[in-house]
């Protein structure tokens, strides 16, 4: 199946709707039920460490975004909100531009706001001071954006994922990341998807970025749960385990109990890449997916 083949069957079965814009689509009813599913069966899957729950609006302040360093490695994938600030004049200007089809993008500024990369980002600042003895820990799921036009239907430019965050010591954040990936591993064979670890890096821009890649490589700091979705050659991740060591601890003013410079981490899921996987493994009638899945997903 090709990447086409899978994004014209999820929009011939009633799931996905186009718009003309390459990775942004509708979701119709059954595909967002389906989605709504898998964040439950996420939530649950977590429920037992007690986190703390947190939603953002799919925005972020423009400040800490900056702060955070995200744009001096992955400025491919920003997204920018820019607002119409102008006066009469100016809104004339811009109706003109717009009635003669010409680029009408010079009338707006800058917001205080940037489009979400990935949930953890507004939860950074929340743990900033010092933290409790146990460290801090955040379930937290939101819409994303990411600037990756794609007919892969897996390679959405908004997407939701369901994280959750952690703050503390590093050997804190080692074994949680450790029991989070027996929790993964259990959590794609309940819904019968075949998936594999792979020790991988995340998009760093540039010929710098290949170094900081390799780093990131090297040091196992980005572990990806990747399962066939729309192509065998390129298979998909679906979810995430990233080890941030104190990168974030350092931008935002983390602190351990002790005064020590926090390390932090995130285990992220893909929701609509999650609904995607089942579709494409368990074919289009949900009615007919294995008993496991229906169970888990209380279909």
């Amino acid at each position: 199946m090709s990447r086409n083949d899978l994004l014209m069957d999820m929009v011939r079965h009633g799931l996905l709707i186009e718009t003309g814009v390459r990775g942004v689509y509708g979701r119709r009813p059954e595909f967002e039920d389906t989605v709504e599913r898998v964040d439950r069966l996420v939530g649950a899957t977590g429920a037992q460490d007690g986190a703390e729950t947190m939603r953002f609006p799919p925005v972020c302040s423009r400040a800490d975004f900056t702060h955070s360093g995200f744009l001096t490695s992955f400025p491919h994938l920003a997204g920018a909100v820019h607002v119409f600030r102008g006066q009469d004049h100016a809104h004339r200007q811009l109706v003109r531009a717009v009635e003669e089809g010409r680029d009408w993008s010079e009338a707006f500024a800058p917001a205080e706001v940037v489009l979400t990369p990935a949930p953890c980002y507004p939860v950074y600042p929340t743990f900033a001071g010092t933290l409790p003895a146990k460290g801090g820990l955040v379930d937290v799921m939101s819409y994303c954006f990411r600037h990756e036009p794609s007919d892969d239907p897996a390679r959405m430019q908004l997407f939701r994922i369901h994280e959750y965050v952690r703050a503390a010591d590093r050997a804190t954040i080692a074994a949680w990341l450790e029991a989070w990936l027996a929790r993964v591993k259990s959590f794609t064979g309940t819904l019968c998807i075949e998936a594999r670890c792979f020790v991988a890096s995340d998009p760093f821009f540039g010929r710098g970025g290949k170094l900081l890649a390799e780093s990131q490589r090297d040091q196992h700091l980005k572990r990806e749960i990747v399962t066939t979705i729309a192509s065998e050659e390129h298979p998909t991740a679906i979810i995430s385990l990233n080890s941030h060591q104190d990168l974030f601890g350092e931008a935002f003013g983390i602190r351990t109990a002790d005064g020590a410079v926090a390390h932090t981490a995130c285990v992220g899921f893909g929701l609509e890449r999650i609904a995607l996987a089942l579709y494409a493994r368990h074919r289009f009638d949900r009615g007919r997916w294995p008993v496991s899945v229906r169970e888990a997903l209380e279909l």
